[in-house]
């Protein structure tokens, strides 16, 4: 093989590579899993049981854990969800959002604003 087709072909997998990881590696959601339904695809969701998954948009390095402890307490918290991002937000969860969960519904928050931008934050029952 001669060096000029060695580097070619190298440069082209380095490419494909950064390509290929760029394609897996990033994702407008975190599906941050506290516990995972029991049993399986076709499980019922149970927040008591089973804990809560959260999806946040346009996420980059977010998190938010909302702990079985939270939604049996039901009282108004707020959350950081700085998480391994570079600036911090917070979510608050009321009452009445405690209350959804523990009747395994899903709720619907928005973030503070931090850096020019907001987040809105699904969670749900795993």
């Amino acid at each position: 093989m001669k060096r000029r087709d060695f580097i070619w072909r190298t440069f082209g997998m380095i490419l494909g590579l950064a390509g290929l990881r760029a394609l897996v590696g990033c994702s407008d959601s975190d599906d941050g899993l506290v516990g995972q339904a029991i049993g399986g695809p076709g499980a019922s969701v149970n927040c008591l049981a089973n804990g809560t998954r959260t999806t946040i948009e346009s996420n980059h390095g977010h998190s938010l854990l909302v702990s079985v402890d939270d939604i049996k307490a039901g009282t108004e918290k707020s959350y950081s969800i700085q998480g391994s991002s570079g600036h911090n937000h917070l979510v608050t969860l009321s009452e009445d959002n405690f209350t959804s969960l523990r009747e395994n519904g899903t709720i619907e928050v928005n973030s503070t604003t931090s850096a020019g931008h907001d987040h809105s934050i699904i969670v749900s029952c795993a």
